[in-house]
């Protein structure tokens, strides 16, 4: 059956409206060709050049519920997706925060801005080391009635990893971009909020908008901690919101205008971007039929390979489009990852970044296909070379130890140990421990730590743990252009 193409794009052109960020002085013909554009993105520094914002509604509603308290403790939206983050959450803005406000900002509250809802306002920087150095948002969950494993906690260093009966699980996790959501295939890490399947052309954009709406729901009554529902009418206005919202890295203090000389940086072209489920899917599910070609990965950096001037900035763009190369086309070896090894029945599989990273200049997986790569595993307990190679890359925090065993289905008997069990706790599936989603990579030089655990500080550190992951067997000039080339997305 042919795939009905679902296009991002809510309009072909757009005004912007201008939020006052503090903009970079390295970027002054960014500054006029914005302006000459007939109107503004928005647009904020961060530590590699500047993160911009299109929205395709016209302008940037301030007075849209996204910005509203709609709880009983201050938060909206706005208060976890910051715009200088890419509407994501990065760790030096939550500092900035907390110095700014004494820690009494709406970003601490203890619900799950603290370590452990019980963190008492003495205990201050402490009880929120982890929001504040790693980014990370406590999330609480319960185990499944049925869940086919017994859990355990071994290590406790905060006094809340497993409460109550049935068990609540604390796990740490990033805060989520609500920017370039047309390009989702599950919603949060785990996939609880898709609750309607992101699988089928015909029915993404109605099942996006209500997962969406039901994801806003929940972080409404849960985050904001608000004592009735919001309305109908205030979570689809959330949703248009978001949906209307594409985020990307624009400049770059080494490589200056990610646009010029036919590059295709920044979010512009996001908002023409054809997206369907399945599209360039690795595992055979392109609806159309399509064969997955590694090289439609992301190539928005293609025309910089050939540049032959000796400038330091020419340089820098040549380094870009070399780490695109490596992106697409490196060849890595796959073992012993949960979700792809098993589900195929092959110890190793030979690919690429894109084998995982596969929907078109964007980076996630078109498909809802959670994997457990090894960055919830815990050194101590894991025998597997290539996976304690990797965690000796990361700067891990002190989290909670699980000790997970399996009590049925095709891992009984199995014990294993984790800092999060990933989609497990919401499927009831052991085999699903540690699984969780790849996000979409527009965007990340503004939102460190990376991976969902917050546990690689720069992208150097996610480089070299793939690198000692899949035996990528990167050179130093490579991994340099790898990092350059994660920086201008």
């Amino acid at each position: 059956m042919k795939a009905i193409a679902i296009t991002t794009a809510l309009a072909a052109t757009a005004l912007f409206s201008a939020c006052d960020f503090e903009r970079s002085p390295e970027a002054p013909a960014l500054q006029a060709r914005n302006a000459g554009a007939g109107g503004h993105m928005l647009t904020a520094p961060d530590p590699s050049g500047e993160i911009t914002t299109l929205t395709t509604r016209g302008s940037m509603d301030l007075s849209n519920p996204f910005f509203q308290s709609l709880g009983t403790n201050g938060r909206s939206c706005a208060t976890c997706h910051l715009q200088q983050s890419g509407f994501g959450l990065d760790a030096e803005s939550v500092r900035n925060i907390y110095s700014a406000s004494g820690g009494n900002d709406p970003l601490f509250a203890s619900v799950d801005g603290a370590n452990c809802p019980s963190v008492p306002p003495a205990d201050g920087a402490a009880g929120h080391s982890l929001l504040l150095y790693f980014g990370l948002i406590r999330v609480g969950l319960q185990v499944p009635g049925a869940a086919d494993f017994s859990i355990g906690a071994v290590h406790d260093p905060y006094g809340c990893a497993l409460q109550g009966n049935p068990a609540t699980v604390s796990v740490y996790r990033r805060v989520l971009p609500s920017t370039n959501l047309g390009f989702l295939s599950a919603v949060m890490f785990d996939g609880r909020e898709t609750v309607q399947p992101l699988t089928s052309s015909a029915s993404y954009l109605t099942n996006l908008r209500a997962d969406l709406k039901h994801q806003a729901l929940d972080a409404t009554l849960g985050h904001a901690q608000a004592v009735a529902s919001p309305s109908s009418a205030q979570l689809d206005a959330i949703v248009d919101f978001e949906l209307a919202l594409y985020t990307a890295q624009r400049w770059d203090h080494d490589a200056g205008d990610l646009k010029a000389q036919n590059a295709r940086g920044g979010p512009e072209e996001l908002t023409s971007t054809t997206f369907y489920p399945g599209i360039n899917d690795p595992l055979g599910g392109n609806p159309t039929g399509a064969s997955f070609d590694p090289s439609h990965g992301i190539s928005v950096y293609r025309d910089w390979k050939d540049l032959t001037s000796t400038n330091p900035e020419a340089a820098a763009r040549r380094a870009v489009a070399r780490g695109e190369v490596l992106f697409d086309r490196h060849p890595l070896l796959i073992t012993a990852v949960a979700g792809l090894n098993d589900a195929l029945n092959t110890p190793t599989i030979p690919g690429t970044c894109t084998t995982c990273h596969n929907t078109p200049n964007v980076g996630n997986h078109s498909l809802p296909v959670p994997l457990d790569i090894g960055t919830s595993h815990v050194a101590g307990f894991d025998t597997n070379p290539q996976v304690l190679a990797a965690l000796a890359q990361l700067t891990h925090p002190d989290f909670p130890v699980f000790q997970i065993t399996c009590t049925g289905g095709p891992l009984a008997g199995t014990v294993r140990y984790t800092s999060d069990p990933g989609r497990a706790l919401i499927s009831g599936k052991c085999a699903d421990l540690g699984r969780v989603k790849g996000p979409i990579l527009r965007g990340l030089a503004a939102r460190a730590p990376y991976f969902h655990n917050g546990s690689a500080a720069t992208l150097a550190q996610v480089v070299e743990f793939y690198n000692q992951r899949f035996q990528m067997n990167l050179t130093a000039q490579e991994k340099a252009d790898l990092v350059a080339f994660l920086k201008s997305l």
